[in-house]
């Protein structure tokens, strides 16, 4: 017995030495762009040699970079964005150390084959006017996600500013408030025809689509995202994205990992320094080449195919990115006038167990979400242009309550909302009939970028099949996006989404972030 007291002591005072006499690695966590899935399987593999347990979690480049800046930080040992800029702007507390660029990727237009030989853009240079053009003739429809949620959008956006100010050397503060270069950016900007806050989910969207028949013109997208998309299109014998690097110009993403110091001790710091030695190694560099991305100065690239115009080594003018300041700036004009509007039907659940904190959470949330100086914080702000039908339900619809994104008429829905009681059933089917008729009898509705969002909390009568045989028979078909909220069961909000190629969010714990979130992908 005392041997073994003596055995436990020294175990423990080699712990508090920072060893580890059993070899057994750290925990480690890291917070990531939905583009780095696939390298998820090339870190798990260092971690297995380091007998550590990582973790990944995957995040808006919006959302990290609001992490970084809030008083609790983020909660992961590394962040990976897809860009150093969000770290640039976000992390004012200076709490990211040893930023490192592990490769990078362009932004990059993917147009259907086809549609790209219609154009005449196949075997030439192509220029952003290029685009603008076959956009206001009405030959291009386009996926992008948001500027204001996702690195993606952000770099494609910052691209077509810089090309619209006549390719200056870099994007200054009064440059945006130039009317010709606001117009032409949101001309670019109306060939949008799905929109979301993730990259690697827009081209999930993309493929899923195609694999149903449904076959889009194009996606704004990484490089590296287009080859994944490409290899997937093939393994479903569909045509691919024909890769268009615009001549004026691409903003490149740096992908870069950072460490997070959390005051676990030398151990994580050091486990964090042989990761990134580990990613920087000869094999691995190849690796991460071999799935689409450029890693400058090494000579190591993935195997050029012509078929669709993709080649890692190809020489790319890239703009430089401006200033913090100016990309805040940039992104505000772009969620407040220059994106194209939005056509949003919220259904709120008002059933009778809603009664209590979920519908004191639901107030909270649409008094944070139709509140212009709360929306603003996080760039999810409604413009005049947008139009936004509020449609609370139990067992039945109650009402319906249309306005324009303007701050006036804004106020005027919450006042409605604040009248709302908790009571009844739960139907939310016919709150998703009378949402879409809405938005089928709305004028103009090919200038809008049409949505359902449903939040509920609970199982609702099952009318399905007659609602999607409406919802079959209506054009255009509008994505289905839902929310939950305490015990709700998913399943049926789950089946919506993926008819509907939208998706479901959790507001369970969270629910004004769930309804912010959801504002990205319209």
């Amino acid at each position: 017995m005392r041997a073994l007291l003596s055995g436990l002591a020294l175990l423990a005072a080699l712990a508090l030495a920072g060893c580890n006499p059993f070899d057994q690695g750290p925990e480690f966590s890291i917070v990531s762009g939905s583009e780095n899935t696939v390298l998820q399987p090339i870190v798990e593999e260092f971690c297995k040699q380091k007998n550590a347990t990582c973790t990944f979690k995957y995040e808006g480049t919006l959302d990290i970079g609001l992490a970084l800046q809030s008083d609790q930080g983020v909660a992961q040992d590394a962040v990976w964005p897809a860009s150093s800029v969000w770290v640039d702007m976000f992390d004012t507390r200076r709490r990211v150390k040893n930023l490192t660029s592990i490769a990078q990727t362009p932004v990059v237009l993917g147009v259907r084959r086809s549609k790209a030989e219609e154009l005449g853009w196949v075997g030439r240079e192509v220029f952003t006017k290029d685009i603008l053009a076959a956009v206001q003739s009405g030959s291009l429809k386009f996926l992008m996600t948001s500027a204001t949620q996702s690195n993606s959008g952000a770099s494609a956006y910052l691209a077509m500013l810089s090309s619209a100010l006549g390719n200056k050397p870099v994007i200054e503060p009064g440059d945006l408030d130039d009317k010709n270069v606001q117009d032409s950016v949101r001309a670019l900007l109306s060939g949008v025809v799905r929109s979301s806050g993730s990259s690697g989910w827009l081209a999930d969207l993309y493929v899923d689509s195609a694999g149903k028949g449904t076959v889009y013109d194009a996606m704004w997208n990484y490089e590296a995202v287009l080859k994944e998309t490409n290899d997937k299109l093939a393994a479903l014998s569909r045509e691919p994205l024909y890769a268009i690097y615009p001549a004026d110009g691409v903003a490149m993403a740096d992908s870069p990992i950072g460490f997070v110091d959390h005051g676990r001790g030398p151990e994580v710091q050091s486990f964090f320094n042989d990761l990134l030695a580990y990613l920087s190694s000869g094999p691995v560099q190849q690796r991460i080449a071999d799935t689409g991305r450029r890693i400058p100065l090494t000579g190591v690239a993935a195997k050029p195919e012509p078929k669709w115009n993709f080649d890692p080594t190809r020489l790319v003018t890239a703009i430089r990115m401006p200033e913090p300041g100016v990309i805040r700036q940039a992104l505000t004009l772009y969620q407040a006038a220059l994106r194209k509007p939005s056509l949003t039907a919220l259904c709120l659940d008002f059933s009778g167990s809603m009664q209590g904190n979920g519908e004191d959470q639901l107030q909270k949330a649409m008094r944070f979400l139709l509140t212009p100086d709360e929306a603003s914080k996080v760039l999810v702000q409604w413009s005049p242009a947008d139009q936004i039908i509020v449609i609370p339900f139990d067992g039945s619809v109650r009402n319906a309550f249309m306005a324009s994104g303007n701050p006036l008429e804004q106020e005027g829905l919450l006042k409605e909302i604040s009248l709302q009681r908790a009571g009844g059933g739960t139907d939310m089917y016919a709150c998703a009939e009378r949402a879409l008729q809405q938005i089928a009898g709305t004028d103009k509705l090919s200038t809008y970028l049409p949505a359902i969002v449903i939040m509920t909390d609970g199982k609702s009568d099952d009318r399905s099949q007659a609602f999607i045989s409406e919802w079959n028979a209506t054009e255009p078909h509008v994505p289905i996006f839902g929310i939950t909220f305490g015990d709700a069961d998913k399943t049926q909000l789950d089946s919506l989404a993926k008819l509907t190629s939208a998706r479901v969010f959790d507001g369970g714990s969270d629910l004004p972030t769930a309804f912010r979130t959801a504002r990205g992908y319209n």
